[in-house]
């Protein structure tokens, strides 16, 4: 069994855990049911955040990030959408001003 935990450096207590679905944890049956369900974007989404919308949008992209929504306006601030090569999406987004304390160091 082998996974990848990431993690911002700024924030020591908060850590996402990659792993690939099967054995010990999932039988092959159940491991694929999982990637499945990744693949199509049912299990949940994530959030990042950032203080350049715009900016960090454009870099993410030239390297090759599939976005399926280039930043929008939202009642919450400016949001992109995309996706990672397994299937799971996510919400790229800039905090209308006041709304999240942006002093912790987001960039890409």
């Amino acid at each position: 069994m082998r996974w990848l935990t990431v993690g911002a450096g700024s924030q020591p207590d908060v850590e996402l855990t990659l792993m690939v679905p099967g054995p010990p944890s999932l039988d092959p049956e159940s491991a694929e049911m999982v990637r499945k369900l990744v693949a199509k974007g049912v299990l949940g989404a994530g959030v990042l955040t950032t203080d350049d919308i715009h900016g960090d949008y454009k870099r993410l992209k030239d390297r090759g990030v599939e976005f399926l929504q280039e930043p929008q306006e939202r009642p919450y601030g400016t949001e992109a959408l995309f996706r990672d090569d397994s299937g799971n999406w996510f919400s790229f987004t800039q905090p209308r001003e006041g709304d999240l304390d942006m002093s912790k160091d987001w960039s890409c």
